[in-house]
């Protein structure tokens, strides 16, 4: 089969599922993703707490 004609299929496609998407409102994606960034920053507070108090560990490990 033609390539073109492929890919003008695939957009058309792509373009009618499109349409079925269900998006949030502006402020419910901007909710989510807040939950999101705060998600992370936890989750990066708690595991550089622990690269902390583990490379503390090992340093008087090692000095000792």
């Amino acid at each position: 089969m033609n390539i073109v004609k492929e890919i003008k299929k695939y957009i058309i496609e792509v373009k009618t599922e499109a349409k079925k998407v269900s998006w949030p409102s502006r402020k419910k994606a901007i909710k989510d993703s807040l939950v999101v960034i705060g998600i992370s920053l936890v989750t990066a507070a708690f595991l550089g707490g622990i690269d902390y108090a583990l490379n503390v560990m090992v340093e008087n490990i090692i000095v000792v």
